[in-house]
């Protein structure tokens, strides 16, 4: 697994499996170290492998240990997942997003359990990878396809054909598109069985009364909309609150504390592992169109209004425009994104709460 939301779709994954008949032991191995920051039901725990970091030239580095090559770096992941499929001996491997893993660390791992052929390898992937163009050019020529062709027995896809379908948009026709398994968008809801707990101080802290809560995912590129968030007007006894994520920057998160203390009605939470519960409190959300944000608001039947990141990647955009065709959410590209459009939203009467969870699997 990669970033902080890849981490938190595979816990809720986890959770399922142990809530199932099966109650099997489950490990994850993940990058990011919020991982650890993470509630887990028992019989669940989690592996942190060194950072790696993408370049702009596409080639990977060390993100925290600069005197390691990024050879060595890679090299050493490699061994750590080895040695954990040596002594977990897993019945089921479910590879998040890169059939090879970041850097190609996992080829070794698939081969030896090919050989060994006692273990099922599956691919999980969101429902939204990138553009056709990008996966038909990029992702699928990286040996990607070969990889599931290769080594994986089924490939589930986290969402519903009927928002997107991967297999008809990127054209897996072959025998990757016969391994593909829907399981529709992961319910969130469950997810409050762990996260009630360590979410009751922030719950507490928010005054009784209507709730508006802007997630901005990860937080690296969320200035934007955490300050429009913050100039926003809020409707009359409405308290708004921001959650910035653990990514970004601190001179970033400084500016915007000190605009929220010139707003009595706004507060600002640095980083919450799991803001399940802040969603199923909100009335309505402001958010950027991450996998995980946007099942959050249609598990809980949320009014949301999705700003989605348009570039590098359109993944957020191309979620939130197929969500807003179904009438899902409402939409709002960021060159249009000011407080006006916020307060305006915000004041809106939107109507009875969505219902989403019987429009889309």
């Amino acid at each position: 697994m990669v970033g902080f939301g890849h981490i938190r779709r595979n816990a809720s994954i986890a959770q399922a499996l142990r809530r199932s008949a099966l109650q099997p032991s489950v490990v994850m191995i993940a990058e990011a170290w919020q991982a650890g920051s993470l509630l887990l039901p028992e019989g669940v725990d989690c592996m942190t492998l060194p950072a790696l970091r993408r370049e702009a030239d596409g080639g990977y580095n060390p993100r925290f240990l600069p005197d390691l090559s990024d050879r060595d770096l890679i090299a050493l992941r490699t061994r750590v997942i080895r040695s954990a499929m040596e002594v977990f001996e897993p019945d089921l491997l479910i590879v998040d997003h890169l059939p090879r893993g970041v850097a190609g660390e996992l080829t070794s791992t698939l081969e030896s359990l090919k050989k060994r052929a006692s273990t099922r390898c599956v691919l999980g992937l969101r429902d939204v990878l990138y553009d056709p163009e990008t996966v038909r050019s990029t992702w699928a020529n990286q040996s990607n396809l070969n990889a599931i062709r290769q080594y994986y027995d089924a490939v589930w896809i986290y969402g519903d054909p009927a928002v997107f379908d991967p297999v008809r948009e990127y054209g897996l026709v072959d025998a990757v598109g016969t391994k593909v398994r829907y399981t529709g968008y992961l319910d969130q809801r469950a997810r409050l069985e762990f996260a009630k707990a360590e979410a009751g101080p922030v719950l507490q802290s928010v005054p009784p009364g209507k709730l508006a809560l802007c997630v901005v995912g990860g937080g690296h590129d969320g200035r934007a909309l955490a300050e429009a968030f913050l100039q926003a007007d809020l409707p009359t006894h409405t308290t708004g609150v921001l959650v910035t994520g653990p990514l970004m920057p601190w001179e970033e998160r400084r500016r915007v504390r000190r605009r929220a203390e010139r707003r009595p009605r706004f507060q600002v939470l640095d980083f919450v592992p799991d803001s399940t519960p802040l969603v199923q409190r909100a009335d309505r959300i402001i958010s950027m169109g991450g996998y995980n944000t946007v099942c959050e608001a249609l598990s809980f039947e949320k009014h949301a209004l999705i700003v989605p990141r348009v570039k590098p990647e359109p993944e957020q955009w191309i979620r939130a425009q197929r969500m807003k065709d179904l009438g899902l959410v409402d939409v709002l590209h960021p060159r249009d994104l000011n407080e006006g459009a916020l307060t305006e939203w915000l004041a809106r009467d939107l109507g009875p709460s969505p219902h989403t969870r019987g429009r889309v699997d």
